[in-house]
């Protein structure tokens, strides 16, 4: 078996439990480490099936779940190119926020923010999916580009809007286009994976066999996954501008109002850093369902009345 499915599998974790251990994967360590550190730490891992992160008294094994962990698809057991590691996530996302919600008057400067923000996503959302489908480089080409430009075009929309119909209410300007970015990044998973619930993702028994591939377990894998950036980068954005509101009413903001880009631009950079291992950790990483809620042909072909499906990042 995969070891990182096997270690999902295996390791019952609570939601404070997955934000710990998300928290060590998520380590900028990880986006340098090498090649062959990487092989060695499988090759660990796969002589010794029975070893598990928590074991303390090797420090080896531990070394050797996170760098596997935090650098291998669990589906096709291939590396995860550095830039769409999960540890990348937030240092590459995190200026795109920023800079996305800022308040300009120009459409150029509104463009490559929402651009850069919706293309990484796309990619990030397409490595760090379920991959145990079958999918072609072409389609796969010309649906990132669909999902790229139409969330491109929705996240400018309310940006838009308010520079052609000016709102008073300092509220509702503020707040509608952070909503509206929260559920495009949303909208961007559940596009950018739109295959899955259409050809089914792999489900598997406690032993790691593939029973069958399931449309439900893709559809239920994409709706969470959503839902998780919902909150990271809904909260990522909203609290930013929370404090900002606060901040333009003090005497500092008078003084120094350039400083106002400094505080939020760090704002932004913690509270992501924070939301980050939570947002992963909502759901588990391998989810368990009851083989009673997918397709009957999946039902009729094992006894188990509980299977396993790798969810995605």
């Amino acid at each position: 078996m995969e070891p990182n499915v096997r270690f999902w599998i295996t390791e019952r974790q609570s939601f404070i439990q997955r934000v710990l251990q998300w928290t060590e994967l998520l380590d900028p360590t990880n986006l340098v480490v090498s090649i062959e550190k990487i092989e060695k730490s499988r090759q660990l891992l796969l002589t010794n099936e029975d070893t598990s992160i928590h074991d303390l008294e090797d420090k080896r094994i531990g070394e050797a779940w996170k760098r596997s962990l935090s650098t291998v698809h669990p589906d096709n057991s291939k590396l995860i190119p550095v830039p769409f590691r999960p540890a990348a996530l937030m240092p590459f996302t995190a200026p795109m926020v920023f800079l996305s919600l800022l308040s300009v008057k120009s459409l150029k400067s509104m463009i490559l923010p929402q651009l850069s923000f919706s293309a990484y996503s796309t990619v990030f959302n397409t490595i760090n999916g379920n991959a145990s489908y079958n999918r072609g480089p072409y389609e796969s080409l010309l649906l990132g580009a669909g999902v790229i430009a139409s969330t491109t075009f929705f996240g400018l929309f309310p940006r838009l809007l308010l520079m052609r119909y000016p709102v008073k209410n300092v509220l509702l300007r503020e707040t509608f286009p952070i909503v509206v970015f929260a559920h495009i990044s949303g909208l961007n998973v559940a596009a950018s994976r739109s295959f899955e619930p259409m050809r089914g993702i792999e489900v598997m028994d406690r032993e790691g066999n593939v029973i069958g591939y399931s449309r439900k377990a893709g559809t239920k894998a994409i709706r969470d996954t959503a839902t998780s950036r919902i909150v990271l980068f809904g909260t990522s954005a909203l609290i930013p501008e929370i404090f900002s509101f606060y901040f333009k009413r003090t005497q500092l903001f008078t003084r120094y109002p350039h400083s106002l880009w400094t505080l939020k631009l760090s704002c932004t950079i913690l509270v992501m850093g924070l939301m980050v291992p939570v947002s992963f950790s909502m759901f588990p990483q391998i989810q368990r369902i009851e083989s009673s809620k997918l397709e009957t042909e999946i039902q009729s072909a094992t006894e188990e009345t509980e299977l396993f499906y790798n969810r995605g990042v």
